[in-house]
């Protein structure tokens, strides 16, 4: 990793106010910690670049009911309750990864899901965009996007909701 590298990765880790940061590429990790934390902060794994993660978890509706976290936006045209108005079984898609979400692969694009739309494992969700790397983040199951929780462009936390997706 070059030093420009490093300072761009530090001047990321700053915009995302992040106060703890670890990346393994090639062989090679870095580990970068600021500020003075009386507790430790949760730890993100580390996670070699441009590795697929696991990023859905199944959910019954009834933990899926709560509303999005604060800071959390809804797409427009869903609400917080639509995912929990019919069937028993939800998944939600995390991120699995720090960055910026982006719903279409161009500015100008169509979306790659909406809400109400059927997807298929394998479809593509999304895009994350982290370190300059655009990170596609497909569906692990078939069903139905009944949310999406994060507006287009938004920063993005390891483990935040993405979607909510009815399983078929």
């Amino acid at each position: 990793m070059t030093l420009d590298e490093i300072k761009h990765l530090i001047e990321f880790i700053c915009e995302q106010d992040l106060t703890e940061f670890e990346l393994e590429q090639d062989g090679r990790r870095i580990h970068i910690k600021r500020g003075s934390v009386s507790a430790p902060p949760p730890l993100m794994p580390a996670v070699p670049v441009g590795a697929a993660l696991p990023a859905t978890a199944p959910v019954s509706a009834a933990t899926s009911s709560a509303p999005p976290s604060p800071g959390v936006a809804s797409s427009p045209g869903a609400t917080a309750g639509a995912a929990d108005d019919e069937g028993p079984e939800l998944a939600i898609v995390k991120s699995p990864i720090v960055g910026t979400f982006y719903r279409a692969s161009e500015p100008e694009a169509k979306p790659f899901v909406d809400v109400g739309q059927s997807v298929k494992k394998g479809d593509v969700l999304c895009i994350i965009e982290a370190m300059k790397l655009m990170n596609e983040i497909d569906s692990e199951y078939d069903g139905e996007v009944v949310n999406v929780y994060v507006e287009n462009g938004q920063a993005v936390q390891y483990g935040e909701r993405l979607f909510a997706i009815r399983l078929k």
